[in-house]
């Protein structure tokens, strides 16, 4: 396997750090560069000394995980992705279903992409050495027992580096992002089980990344029980480069070096990209499948992110994605916090909205491996009766579960969001106004997409028939808000007020206009926080707004 030796940030690191993130993956590794975009400075640790750049691991980047990439500097995970809109599943060889990967992403770019966890990594890593706000201590290990002290005014942390220096630095608080075995999960105690009613599957699968050019586009394609794997299932994914993933279910005791001594391996590779196709095999492994979930993402202080919170099924792209969007949740809530521009109870608002999220993509995840691997006889019979029904019957079609592909979380039972709201806001084109952030109200600016606005302050959006008509409801809730009674009693935390036009998100004013609200206020992460409908009165309706930003931002 190649590795590339990882190189330090040449940036002292204090002994006294805001935050220390515990894991170099692509959930720590994002969550230290939102942390730099909020202007907090981190350490990130990680207790391996080089990088590997071999086997793709988790491949599939959801568009919100895209959006999330680009803000932070990582645009070249989108730019290098292998961009694929289409799925075929078969069944026995014979085609039983097309699934197509549609528009209308609130992120406004493709939905997935294709591109190697190893590569993402490597991306994620020279954006967090060149930001100067991120340092690194590679080949720093964090003790299980005693690496982890909290209290209540911060964390002692220790790591043991290469030499066998122990290094100490105090924190504000910790992240750990360090992976299914965490070691700072398991300092801190936390119990990880497999979610109620999900035991483990047997069956492993064996994956193989294989260069080669095959006669068809980049699309996904599922196998069920090929008669090349019979009674179990294969998947191929294109990658970039001509690279493609292949997954194969594999019988309990699988010997990968046995099989590939015996010439099985290259039987199989075979039996998909055809006898006189010349291939490369450019990594293997075995894996097996589990599912797992943390009882709490946090202990005072210390935060779990990412695998070491959750442990998902690879069908269906929840993991890597589903940790990308943890940092960005936690990210912004510890920057507020620590700039003093939220209340300390945000904090708890982490765990409540991504356990939510990692308990429903577990659900899903649990329902895939049950029907790719029914654990009864009836299960088993019910899995039979669907794929043989499929080609005729568009009802059993919809039954088909090779995988539910991930999409953003929506935090409907957030103590931090009105009720009917949590969802990613529409990106509609808007128009800067005032606000108190970004160096005050100034002069309007030229119309951008709504998410072009993330990872700052809160949006406060006015959305009108037309960006003028909107602009100046906007106008006047600016003023509004700066006058209300008891301003200076609870300090609200940094807005931007923009004017959008509602037939710009569907091209229906009035429909348009009911579905989104008439104000809206709008998260950091792009998650809408308050909506209110209707024509309100400034002065009636400022009082509101207030309360709503407040409560967004943990008050």
């Amino acid at each position: 396997m190649t590795r590339e030796l990882r190189s330090s940030v040449a940036v002292p690191i204090p002994a006294s750090v805001p935050v220390i993130v515990v894991g170099a993956g692509p959930t720590g590794l994002t969550l230290a560069l939102v942390l730099a975009g909020h202007g907090v400075a981190c350490v990130v640790v990680d207790d391996d000394g080089a990088t590997s750049t071999e086997g793709s691991r988790s491949i599939c980047v959801q568009g919100h995980s895209l959006a999330i990439l680009d803000r932070v500097g990582a645009g070249a995970v989108r730019a290098e992705g292998v961009q694929w809109n289409l799925g075929r599943t078969y069944h026995r060889g014979r085609e039983i279903g097309q699934s197509r990967i549609a528009g209308g992403d609130p992120d406004a770019g493709p939905r997935f992409v294709n591109i190697g966890q190893s590569r993402v990594e490597a991306i994620l890593a020279e954006a967090v050495r060149a930001h100067p706000l991120c340092a690194t201590a590679w080949a720093h290990r964090v003790d299980r027992v005693d690496g982890i002290r909290s209290d209540a005014a911060g964390v002692d942390v220790a790591a043991t580096g290469p030499d066998g220096t122990v290094r100490r630095w105090r924190a504000q608080y910790v992240v750990g992002a360090d992976g299914g075995r965490s070691t700072v999960r398991g300092a801190l105690g936390i119990a990880f089980e497999p979610p109620p009613g999900q035991p483990d599957v047997d069956d492993p699968y064996l994956v193989v990344d294989v260069r080669a050019e095959l006669p068809f586009p980049a699309e996904r394609r599922f196998f069920f029980d090929p008669p090349w794997n019979p009674g179990r299932q294969v998947l191929l994914h294109p990658q970039p480069d001509g690279v493609w993933r292949i997954d194969w279910q594999v019988p309990p005791g699988f010997d990968l070096g046995a099989e590939t001594a015996s010439g099985g391996l290259d039987e199989r590779i075979r039996a998909v990209v055809g006898d006189a196709t010349a291939y490369e095999v450019l990594w293997s492994s075995v894996y097996t499948v589990r599912q797992r979930l943390a009882e709490r993402f946090r202990v005072g202080r210390v935060f779990l992110a990412g695998d070491a919170a959750h442990v998902m099924s690879v069908f269906g792209a929840r993991g890597m994605n589903s940790g990308i969007q943890d940092a960005d949740n936690l990210g912004w809530k510890l920057a507020y916090t620590l700039k003093g521009d939220a209340a300390e109870g945000l904090l708890d608002s982490y765990e409540a909205e991504r356990r939510e999220a990692a308990v429903a993509n577990l659900e899903v995840t649990g329902a895939t491996m049950r029907f790719l691997a029914p654990p009864t006889g009836g299960a088993r019979l019910r899995r039979r009766l669907v794929l043989a029904g499929a080609p005729y019957a568009g009802f059993l079609r919809r039954k088909v579960d090779s995988g539910r592909l991930s999409e953003p979380a929506v935090y409907r039972d957030s103590s931090t969001v009105q009720p009917g709201c949590g969802a990613l806001a529409p990106d509609l084109p808007v128009r800067r106004l005032g606000g108190t952030a970004v160096g005050g109200p100034g002069p309007a600016q030229p119309d951008k997409p709504l998410r072009s606005l993330r990872g700052g302050p809160f949006v406060v959006v006015a959305v009108g028939p037309t960006v003028e008509e909107a602009g100046e409801l906007g106008a006047a809730v600016d003023l509004a808000l700066d006058a209300r009674p008891g301003r200076t009693e609870r300090r609200l935390p940094p807005y931007v007020i923009v004017a959008g036009a509602a037939a710009d998100a569907s091209g229906d004013t009035e429909t348009a206009g009911a579905a989104l609200g008439n104000l809206l206020v709008v998260r950091p992460d792009g998650h809408l926080a308050w909506k209110v409908n209707g024509e309100p009165a400034p002065d009636e309706v400022a009082d509101a707004l207030a309360e709503a930003l407040l409560r967004a931002s943990g008050g």
